[in-house]
Formats: structure tokens, C-alpha cells, sequence
């Protein structure tokens, strides 16, 4: 997520550059087809390019409110996942006078939140982190996920034969659950809590299934392919006929024009084909940075610092003095 005032322009250029460069080549033949060779017939008319303009900016604008309502879902799960945690901190210290199974049951919840931040980093097909683009603005900074490796990030918070166990799981976060409940049941069954407290206990550990489930299902279900390639189709039709039916429009000028310009203003097709097109694909390209809000991009949930600020915020709740240091930003991006 960038934290920053915002994008510079120089940096939104060069992650879009790959397009700019096509998009001058798609501006360039047609005026050298038209004012060059003299093909006149390739004109198009405004009109059409204009209803095809304004059909695309609608589409471009519907994929874009929808990507960013996923965004806003991910970021609006993982406050609820904080602020159940939090919860779960204090009734875990104020229920049980045994500390080491206070310990026991929150370090096990840092372990459900490893595992759940490690699942989210998994990569899909749909996802475009990967991507020339976004692989490339990498460089300025790092996903923890990828440097470190997940065993060793799980026994900082269970022991390894509570690793071994869930290992081989499908749903290793959903395991760490079940174990949470099982202690809690385990617990109830020696009468050291009262059923009101059992019955919230297990309330809550239902909540993080749920908070799991739709952190899952943000992961798992991609922007629907029909909405994300009809808009690509509709953006490449436009931005391909675009400096078609501008070709008259600046030709047009010719006439009224003296000068060193006179006779050449179909040239201005190029830089005013490039600037509209490149808004309509950069528009494209911010949608789909947006779509999947915990593959590690720039722009998305930052899932690792707000795993960290909670281990930090329940350690603290412990007493312990020895806490890991908060994740701050790279160049202003916070994952």
C-alpha cells in the first residue's frame, strides 16, 4: 500500500512506459499512411471513434469501481481480523490465570496469522504481480513473505511438532483453529472456565473462520474474465482507431494554418492520439494493480505490517519487553 502523499509523476510514467511505446507506433502508421503515402481512404470518422470512445470509458470506470471495492474489502477484513485479535488477546489473559497457556493460545493465534498472510502470498494465474511492469517496480521494495521461508517463521510461535501436524494440511490455518479449539474444549472439561466463557471463546474462534473464509474467497475468486477482457478488448479497438479518426479532424486545420505548421498538422495526431489512449490504458493498468489485494503489489493490503502490529500489540499485552520491531515502509510502499 503506498503510504506516500503520492505516485510521482516520473515513477507512474516509467511503470507505464511499456504502453507508451506502442502507443506512439500506433499513432505514427496512420499519420504516414495518411499525410505520407496519401492513403486518404484510411480516415475514419470522429463520430464512430467518439461513441466507441465513450462506450470504453464506461466499461473502464465500471472494472475500476469494482476493483477497488475488492481492495476495500481486503483492507476492511483485515481490520476486523486486528481488532478480533486484540479481543482475543485480552479475554485469553483475563480468563486464564495459568500464563503459560495464556502464552500457548496467543503465540498459536500468531501461527494462524502467519499462515493465513503466507496463504494470501501464494500466487494465481490471474494475478500480475509477475507482470514485465510490476515485476520491475519490485525493486524498491521487498515482500517478507518471499525472504523468509515459512517453517521458520511458524516455530518462532508453535513447536515443530504442532508444525509437523498441520503440514500436510490443505487448510493449515484452518488446523490451527481446530487445535485452538480442542485446548479450549480441554480446558472447559477441567472446570478452569465457566460456560459463559467457553461459549465465548469458541464464539470468537468462529469469527476468525469466518474472517479466514473471506479473506479466501478475495484470494480465490478473480475479478470476473468476462468484465476484465471485454474492457481490454473495448480499450485496444479504441486506442487502435483513435488516431484513424483524428486524421481528418487535424486535417483539416491545414487550412487555416500558415507557417513552417502549414500543411503538417496531421502530425499532431501522434502526441494527442498518445495522450488519450494512455489515459485509457493507464486506467486499465491502475485496475488491474487493484484487483487482487493480497498478491504483493504496491498497491495492496498491507497484510505483513498489520500481522506485525498485532504480535507486537498482544506480546505487549503479555508483558514481554522483547518485541519485534514495527515493519515501516520501502519508498513510501507498505506491505
Amino acid at each position: 500500500m503506498h503510504i506516500g502523499k503520492s505516485y510521482k509523476l516520473r515513477d507512474f510514467i516509467l511503470w507505464t512506459r511499456r504502453k507508451l511505446y506502442a502507443l506512439v507506433v500506433l499513432g505514427t502508421i496512420p499519420v504516414i499512411l495518411y499525410h505520407v503515402l496519401g492513403l486518404k481512404w484510411l480516415a475514419v470518422p470522429w463520430t464512430v471513434v467518439s461513441l466507441l470512445g465513450t462506450a470504453t470509458a464506461f466499461i473502464v470506470g465500471f472494472k475500476n469501481t469494482q476493483t477497488y471495492g475488492r481492495t476495500w474489502d481486503g483492507h476492511a477484513v483485515w481490520t476486523g481480523i486486528s481488532n478480533a485479535s486484540k479481543t482475543w488477546g485480552i479475554v485469553c489473559r483475563d480468563c486464564f490465570e495459568d500464563t503459560v497457556l495464556t502464552k500457548r493460545l496467543i503465540y498459536r493465534h500468531f501461527a494462524w496469522l502467519t499462515a493465513l498472510r503466507y496463504q494470501m502470498r501464494e500466487e494465481r494465474i490471474w494475478e500480475v504481480t509477475e507482470r514485465a511492469h510490476n515485476a520491475e517496480y519490485l525493486r524498491y521494495y521487498t515482500i517478507p513473505e518471499r525472504l523468509h521461508d515459512f517453517k521458520s517463521e511458524m516455530l518462532k510461535f508453535i513447536p515443530e511438532e504442532e508444525l509437523e501436524r498441520i503440514s500436510g494440511a490443505r487448510d493449515k490455518p484452518g488446523q490451527l483453529i481446530a487445535m485452538q479449539s480442542r485446548d479450549i474444549r480441554t480446558i472447559f472439561a477441567s472446570q478452569a472456565i465457566v460456560p459463559a466463557q467457553f461459549i465465548e471463546l469458541q464464539r470468537m474462534l468462529g469469527g476468525f473462520i469466518n474472517l479466514q473464509g473471506q479473506c479466501e474467497s478475495l484470494k480465490d475468486t478473480p475479478y470476473p474474465r468476462q468484465y476484465a477482457i471485454i474492457s481490454t478488448i473495448f480499450v485496444r479497438m479504441f486506442v487502435l482507431l483513435l488516431p484513424f479518426g483524428m486524421l481528418q479532424e487535424f486535417d483539416k486545420l491545414n487550412d487555416h494554418m500558415a507557417g513552417f505548421m502549414s500543411g503538417q498538422m496531421t502530425w499532431l495526431v501522434v502526441p494527442f492520439s498518445v495522450i488519450i489512449s494512455w489515459m485509457y490504458t493507464s486506467l486499465v493498468q491502475v485496475g488491474e494493480s487493484t484487483e487482487n489485494p493480497f498478491e504483493g503489489s504496491a498497491n495492496d493490503v498491507p497484510i505483513s505490517q498489520i500481522c506485525r502490529a498485532i504480535e507486537i500489540d498482544l506480546r505487549g499485552m503479555l508483558g514481554e519487553t522483547d518485541l519485534p520491531p514495527e515493519i515501516i515502509p520501502q519508498h513510501d510502499i507498505l506491505v
